[in-house]
């Protein structure tokens, strides 16, 4: 299990931290799946106004599974497979055939899997909208 320290307050992690936990996750969430051609779509590192003093960060990957008939179901529940093996998410939302959306309470992070098919990996999170310092 990947555990990233955040170094947070009482009052949890900034924006800049919980978005290098997402970072961390999901990249770590690929190399569990040993994705091929991993692409990096949204290197977040940016805040994200949503709120007075606060902001979200976001995270997007791409990658390819070595069988390229997959389809976007089970390419999805083979990374929510391997994202136990991560840090413990829980299911917020799954009404099959559409993405699953996860969240951990702790970072304050919220991964969504929605793999197309055709062996192709879609990962994407984004953290709550968090203080910024």
């Amino acid at each position: 299990m990947l555990l990233t320290v955040t170094g947070c307050g009482e009052s949890g992690p900034t924006a800049a931290q919980a978005g290098e936990t997402l970072k961390a996750h999901i990249t770590e969430l690929m190399r569990q799946r040993h994705a091929l051609d991993v692409q990096i779509t949204d290197p977040g590192g940016r805040d994200i106004r949503c709120g007075e003093g606060r902001a979200k960060r976001t995270f997007a990957a791409v990658g390819r599974d070595p069988a390229p008939e997959t389809g976007g179901d089970s390419l999805n529940d083979l990374l929510l497979g391997a994202l136990s093996r991560v840090a413990p998410y829980r299911i917020t939302e799954d009404r099959g055939d559409a993405p699953i959306w996860l969240a951990n309470d702790e970072y304050k992070t919220t991964i969504i899997l929605e793999s197309p098919g055709n062996g192709r990996y879609r990962v994407r999170g984004e953290t709550a909208c968090l203080s910024i310092s």
